[in-house]
């Protein structure tokens, strides 16, 4: 599996791209980089520093980071956390794109209707503990997922109608 990041503070990002280990790469780097800013529609921020992007554009630049060294397998953490219901559309748009290009994306996320809209497969967790596994729709009715994160009174799931 290949991995690689950067976060240097101030610098213009596809810039911190290039390192000794990658000289003489540098048009290809460079390529990638512009192909990634237009698949996330950046294009027109290619000179801006990282540091001057709002958080739903950090969001985006997150994932064409990750995605630089055209790795199989993304791991995402919290991906819709902190951005706006348009920005939530177009990650979730990304993140579908990659699974339906054969991409393995594993991730973390709270935002049900995302990991519904977005997973063929979820594991849930709660107290360090894996609690259900299976389809969205398999885990939406979960006892012990509705119980955990919904929960219960008196046996009855707050989820049925009285």
């Amino acid at each position: 599996m290949r991995l690689g990041a950067t976060d240097q503070k101030g610098e213009k990002w596809w810039n911190g791209l290039f390192s000794a280990v990658w000289k003489g790469q540098e048009d290809e780097i460079t390529e990638r980089a512009d192909e990634l800013l237009t698949r996330f529609q950046m294009g027109h921020m290619r000179d801006e520093y990282a540091g001057a992007l709002s958080g739903g554009q950090r969001k985006l630049l997150e994932m064409a980071r990750a995605l630089m060294t055209n790795p199989t397998l993304v791991m995402l953490d919290e991906p819709m956390a902190g951005v706006n219901p348009a920005l939530k559309q177009s990650l979730n748009e990304h993140i579908r794109g990659l699974r339906d290009q054969g991409m393995t994306v594993l991730f973390v996320e709270h935002d049900m209707d995302m990991v519904h809209d977005v997973s063929d497969w979820v594991i849930v967790m709660a107290e360090g503990r894996i609690i259900a596994e299976g389809t969205p729709d398999d885990i939406a009715k979960n006892s012990a997922v509705i119980d955990a994160y919904l929960g219960t009174r008196q046996g009855q799931s707050l989820l049925e109608e009285e």
